[in-house]
């Protein structure tokens, strides 16, 4: 009997090691950065079990043969609606910037969508001005709302929108309303979900959270995108997912989230609908064409002449375009960058390319929220300040809140402006969408916002952040050596 346990012991024991084995190897031979594959063998052979069962849930982007397989088909299909957009407007080509011009031939290469010209912007900085745009804007609805978030939280104005997207169903407009399902989870546990279908709404929840098909899905990898179209002529994205700030996440104990969506009324409209009809039909609704633009009628002041490009990651999509079109940006600056952002765990890439600029001369300024809501991401975040600050990047931590806005700007001429985290989630895992244009009227705008988000910053110094407590420091490597997984 004890030599039978003794086999039985060291045949259980062979095995785990030959599956970490197994499990390391497969790591080691993933065409990832350095930093990623190391953090997950640290994670393998410093947990035992947890490491491999991990790694199996969450180390590969993985989201399953037929989602994968049904996104690309229909990407497919949209790039050749992508064509006949550039085909409708090819005067955008002479007006593309210096910092445009990259961005948008790496897009139309890897991504198959051009810029437009010919839309009016309007960056809405509050949540009471995003609010009343979203209500008047669907008053004036007429065939068609489309509406795709990360989170929906129940609420405040939030409901208010909710009811009048019903009004709106009540009177003939199809409403198609399509949310991250672990985002929105409060809002597909309340009442909401059941009456919007009694409405005449249609209601999906994306990537839906199934124990029983996490060995065959990465339940992490979420939809993060914000787009509201309407009747194919006005749309928003942004940072703002449809939550009051006055009634969403009130004991966090960070302050009130503060972000800004941008108001379009013109043909990048299209392209934003298009995603959304996409993203759509991959989670099983009823196809959806995306219509080519109108004529925009000049009713309330000129049309921009200045290139705007939408750029989506996600399922099916390669899943670094948007980290690209940052370093281009960051590597084609020579005065000055702002990045603004809630969640800053950079990429080795991103980490390099912030230090090189700073060395060649160019001012580097990072906006951050004093306090996060994500402790780990906050740690991690502080484990980068010091090699940051040493190279003359100046980091600015925002007082006022949770500064949940995610914005570039370059040179203060070009922006970035979306749903973007500066980590590696946003980066290269989730579903995302950005606007990089080159306005003038709108980068003096972000300008001046970011200047206020400044104003109710402390700045950094290098010198006395050395001295912060040895515990911190700890904590701080600690949570560096995870970084690249969160």
């Amino acid at each position: 009997m004890e030599q039978l346990f003794q086999i039985a012991t060291w045949t259980i024991a062979a095995s785990y090691y030959l599956l970490v084995a197994v499990v390391a190897l497969r790591v080691a031979l993933k065409r990832r950065v350095v930093g990623v594959s190391f953090a997950w063998l640290l994670l393998i052979f410093i947990i035992p079990i947890v490491g491999v069962l991990v790694y199996m849930l969450f180390g590969e982007r993985f989201l399953g043969r037929k989602r994968k397989r049904r996104a690309s088909k229909l990407y497919n299909q949209l790039r050749l609606w992508f064509s006949q957009l550039e085909q409708q407007n090819p005067r955008y080509r002479s007006n593309l910037g210096p910092h445009a011009h990259p961005i948008h031939r790496l897009c139309v290469k890897q991504l198959g969508i051009p810029s437009t010209l010919g839309n009016r912007l309007q960056l809405l900085t509050s949540p009471e001005l995003i609010f009343a745009s979203f209500l008047d804007d669907i008053a004036n609805a007429q065939q068609s709302i489309q509406l795709e978030f990360y989170i929906w939280h129940p609420g405040g104005q939030a409901d208010v929108v909710a009811e009048q997207l019903m009004v709106a169903a009540k009177r003939g407009v199809k409403v198609h309303l399509i949310l991250d399902a672990a985002g929105s989870r409060d809002f597909f546990n309340s009442r909401w979900p059941a009456a919007m279908t009694a409405a005449g709404i249609h209601v999906i929840g994306a990537l839906t959270v199934n124990p029983l098909k996490m060995f065959l899905r990465r339940m992490d990898i979420r939809l993060h995108r914000k787009i509201v179209v309407i009747d194919n002529q006005i749309g928003y994205s942004g940072s703002m997912n449809m939550v009051d700030p006055a009634f969403f996440k009130q004991d966090a104990g960070v302050g009130q989230w503060i972000d800004v969506m941008l108001r379009i009324n013109g043909p990048a409209v299209t392209t934003l609908g298009a995603i959304h009809a996409w993203d759509w039909q991959v989670e099983g609704g009823e196809a959806m064409q995306p219509l080519l633009p109108d004529s925009f009628a000049d009713d309330h002041g000129a049309c921009s002449e200045f290139a705007l490009q939408v750029i989506p990651s996600g399922t099916a999509l390669p899943s670094n375009v948007i980290q690209q079109v940052l370093l281009l940006g960051i590597y084609h600056a020579t005065k000055r960058i702002t990045l603004c952002a809630p969640y800053f765990v950079p990429s080795e890439h991103l980490l390099e390319a912030l230090i090189t600029a700073a060395a060649r001369g160019v001012e580097v300024e990072i906006i951050l929220p004093d306090k996060n809501d994500s402790l780990m991401v906050g740690w991690a975040s502080r484990s980068f300040f010091a090699e940051l600050l040493e190279a003359g990047v100046s980091i600015y931590r925002f007082q006022g809140g949770l500064l949940h806005t995610k914005a570039v700007l370059f040179d203060d001429e070009h922006c970035l402006i979306g749903s973007v985290n500066l980590d590696m989630r946003s980066l290269q895992l989730n579903s995302e969408v950005t606007l990089a244009l080159d306005d003038p009227a709108l980068c003096l705008q972000l300008k001046q916002l970011l200047a206020g988000y400044r104003n109710s910053s402390y700045a950094m110094n290098y010198h006395l952040w050395r001295q912060r407590p040895l515990p911190s420091k700890l904590l701080e490597q600690f949570f560096y050596m995870f970084a690249p997984l969160l």
